[in-house]
């Protein structure tokens, strides 16, 4: 379980200061982006070796609307790995334990030259498995 903190900016929100629906999926992104930098994993490094992480499928449930201002809360488990793809569970959240949505995200990894499924790097494995 991974745990990112969120602030909600007013970009993220729209007219009347509640999160736009498609930022809820940009909140789930940077979390797993800053779990994979928590492991060390440098994203950079990945491209320059053609691997790239790629969203397949996400599914997104809707529970009560963030607002602007609040500071929430990102938890990010993954919750099946295969070979070359796997899915988080993520949910966001305040520090009450009040959650506002709560998404299931299927990343597959690519060879970025030819977009085409490729295994994840071994030591990305062992980590996410590991817990970090």
């Amino acid at each position: 379980m991974f745990r990112w903190p969120i602030s909600v900016y007013y970009e993220d929100t729209d007219a009347g200061g509640v999160v736009y629906h498609s930022n809820y999926l940009n909140f789930f992104e940077r979390a797993r982006t800053e779990w994979l930098k928590h492991i060390g994993v440098k994203q950079t490094q990945l491209l320059a070796d053609d691997i790239a992480f790629v969203v397949k499928h996400a599914e997104l449930d809707f529970k009560v609307a963030a607002r602007f201002e609040q500071d929430l809360f990102v938890e990010s488990e993954v919750i099946e790995m295969k070979k070359a793809s796997m899915v988080f569970r993520q949910r966001l959240l305040d520090e009450a334990g009040t959650l506002y949505c709560e998404g299931l995200i299927q990343v597959a990894c690519v060879a970025l030259s030819r977009m085409r499924p490729k295994a994840i790097p071994h030591h990305i494995v062992q980590e996410l498995k590991g817990g970090s």
